[in-house]
């Protein structure tokens, strides 16, 4: 029988495109490349069958990876932070840029029978830069025509489209550019769309599934710290180390997010939860019901997303994210996502309407694109708790909120806090609503009325996503293994955030791969 034909990941990173690969072919990448440490470990301990070269991709000879033996597939997926629009105005390596010649050399000298690319759609613009780093507005787009040409020379046919991970089974609105090449005289085959939003028609059809969206990787039943404790309360409260007071601009957000997914909202996404943990209920379905049970804590949490760590443009609105959309891109380092949850316990005074603006995405679409930076993305969730069945509590609002993010009632300075920010939207009526807002200003509460049943907004929490959230989001199994070792120690969570957020969206490398290279199916060869 003859030998498998060779399957390379060059670029492995923590193993996005492994992942993918393996799914669809039921093999892992016989050789995995890669220079940085932490991410071939990561890679080995999901990958324990691969062979992993730590190396510089250029050091790595074709010839003598392969040996001999035919290569079926090479995926390379080279660095993209020197041509991503996340980069800004900031000088650009030139070396950097230049990686993609890697997959030149190994068409010319290894020749491939298909070739994968990933990159950020701003990979077609590549072209000559200044010796200062800067572009060259003229020359754009000339050294990727050049790339293509000799990749044509070398015998392969070459197409390219941008593709949203989130629209092949990933909770993530990824968006990047693939170029597939391959000579071996088969079509070049794009997959079909499996997910798409709610409202297509395709979904509403049963033809396609709707997207996962943000809350689907969201562990609701982690504690949210208040945004007004200080760290030192949050650590003695949790034991966990939270940056207090916030920033301006990530307070500006939260607001927003509320404004937004509590007080306009007018078909909420609950999560409702008790002692143990939370179930997730959609803004569709009626709240659950109220009980007197210490149990039973009442609490409803409405959920939403800002983005830390990135400044307005002019004109702008302050970055909140929808749990009920895919989550955005997600960066190499640091965390981008946060959740914010806004405590609401239950106020039964009359209440004026206020209204509000629309910003960020809602919690039924996926997540918005994670950075390798990480450090932009909150997760904001309006949390409201059902007084009912608590008489002590129905008499004093002030009383501690039992619940399992924030842990006290700050009404006073929810109200505060959101006249702060948008104090000018107090008193405006809301078109049609499912519920009510008000700002009691004898008690100096902002109050929600949902399904007849009124609450106040007791409390706001925030945390960051988590690294395991984030593996989730990309479209990574609950068993991937992040927590491995490199060098005798354990992964930094720095670390685990560079490995996801330079990734490939295992879904996405899975259709493509499915589509293009079954016949490298192992299961299939052993049966032939």
């Amino acid at each position: 029988m003859a030998p498998e034909l060779l399957i390379i990941d060059s670029f492995a990173g923590g193993g996005g495109a492994s992942t993918g690969i393996e799914r669809a072919l039921g093999r892992s990448p016989n050789v995995a490349i890669n220079h940085n440490r932490a991410a071939l470990a990561m890679h080995a301990a999901n990958h324990p069958e691969t062979i992993h070269l730590d190396s510089n991709i250029w050091d790595v000879s074709p010839q003598t990876v392969c040996q001999g033996r035919r290569v079926g597939l090479l995926w390379a997926s080279p660095d993209c932070k020197h041509f991503s629009k996340a980069k800004g105005g900031k000088p650009l390596d030139r070396n950097i840029r230049d990686l993609a010649w890697v997959v030149v050399r190994w068409a010319e000298e290894a020749q491939p029978d298909v070739i994968i690319l990933e990159n950020v759609e701003e990979f077609r613009t590549w072209g000559p830069v200044y010796e200062d780093g800067a572009i060259i507005p003229q020359l754009k787009g000339q050294t990727f025509d050049e790339w293509v040409k000799r990749l044509r020379r070398a015998g392969y046919k070459v197409e390219w489209r941008e593709l949203r991970a989130c629209d092949y089974g990933a909770p993530t609105i990824r968006r990047r550019l693939f170029v597939i090449a391959r000579r071996d005289r088969k079509p070049i085959v794009w997959p079909r769309p499996t997910h798409g939003p709610a409202d297509d028609v395709d979904v509403i059809a049963g033809r396609k599934r709707p997207w996962r969206t943000a809350a689907d990787i969201i562990d609701f039943s982690l504690p949210c710290p208040s945004i007004f404790d200080t760290s030192a309360q949050i650590k003695e409260k949790y034991g966990l180390r939270a940056i207090r007071p916030l920033a301006d601009n990530t307070l500006r957000r939260i607001a927003r997010g509320v404004q937004r997914y509590v007080i306009d909202d007018r078909q909420p996404f609950f999560v409702t939860a008790a002692q143990h943990g939370g179930s997730v209920r959609s803004g569709f379905s009626p709240i659950h019901t109220i009980t007197a049970s210490p149990k039973d804590q009442n609490q409803v949490v409405i959920p939403t997303l800002i983005q830390t760590g990135y400044g307005e443009r002019e004109g702008q609105s302050p970055r909140v994210l929808d749990l009920h959309k895919p989550l955005g891109t997600i960066v190499a380092s640091g965390s981008k996502h946060a959740l914010v949850a806004a405590f609401l316990a239950q106020h039964n005074n009359d209440s004026r309407r206020i209204g509000g603006v629309n910003p960020g995405r809602s919690a039924r679409e996926p997540l918005s694109t994670l950075t390798a930076r990480g450090t932009q993305q909150a997760v904001v969730v309006s949390h409201l708790l059902n007084m009912k069945g608590s008489e002590r509590q129905a008499k004093d609002i002030r009383a501690p909120v039992p619940t399992i993010c924030a842990s006290a009632t700050h009404a006073a300075l929810v109200s505060a806090f959101m006249v702060k920010y948008y104090g000018t939207a107090v008193g405006q009526p809301l078109r049609e609503p499912l519920h009510t807002v008000t700002v009691e200003d004898r008690q100096a509460v902002v109050t929600v009325t949902i399904d007849d049943t009124n609450y106040f907004i007791a409390d706001i929490g925030m945390r960051m996503l988590t690294e395991r959230e984030k593996f989730l989001a990309q479209g990574f199994g609950s068993d991937y293994v992040i927590d491995c070792q490199v060098d005798g120690r354990p992964l930094t969570t720095t670390e685990q955030g560079s490995c996801v957020g330079n990734s490939v969206a295992p879904d996405l490398a899975e259709a493509l791969v499915a589509a293009n290279c079954g016949h490298l199916a192992r299961a299939r060869e052993a049966a032939e």
